[in-house]
């Protein structure tokens, strides 16, 4: 059973980010993507602020976001690193297959990384994720390092807003 408590925060501005993100590309009709909440059970509620300190996980969730764009099915999580090593542990095998099965479905997937203390962000491409999967499956290294990145998948925030659609396009280029 894992617990939620402190670990809340933990994110909040990169979801923030894509949130308002995505709310912008619905209202321009280009995307229609929502935030899949985690299910949890609570079993501490601050009586004051009605806000839970304390709950546990009920169970596996899958992505964070999950919907279309431009009629194209899509599916993404959201991970913030704040060194240029970002750790394989915190993508979790069934996000991975999840990821999997939406791509043999003809959606695409993709892991959007924010690196806060360069304040830039990552389209982390499922094919890419899955080398440095293998890597780690064959005795390599359990992480990845900012440098190995592709170039062109990195994102500078554009108004306040994310561009993943420009990565998207990129991506659904590069596959034909």
């Amino acid at each position: 059973m894992s617990t939620w408590g402190t670990r809340g925060l933990r994110g909040s501005f990169l979801e923030e980010q894509i949130n308002y993100t995505i709310e912008r590309l619905r209202e321009s009709r280009l995307a229609l993507i929502q935030k899949i909440p985690t299910p949890i059970t609570p079993l501490a509620i601050d009586k004051e602020s009605r806000h839970i300190t304390l709950a546990y996980f009920d169970k596996k969730s899958t992505v964070d976001y999950l919907g279309a764009v431009q009629g194209i099915p899509v599916c993404f999580d959201a991970k913030e690193c704040a060194e240029d090593t970002f750790p394989l542990a915190n993508i979790h095998e069934h996000q991975v297959r999840f990821m999997r099965e939406m791509e043999e479905q003809d959606g695409v997937s993709f892991l959007l990384l924010y690196f806060s203390h360069r304040q830039i962000y990552y389209y982390l491409r499922l094919s890419e994720l899955e080398g440095f999967l293998s890597r780690r499956t064959d005795g390599g290294r359990k992480s990845f390092c900012f440098d190995e990145l592709t170039p062109g998948y990195f994102l500078r925030e554009k108004k306040q807003m994310i561009p993943f659609l420009e990565a998207l396009q990129m991506d659904l280029e590069e596959r034909g």
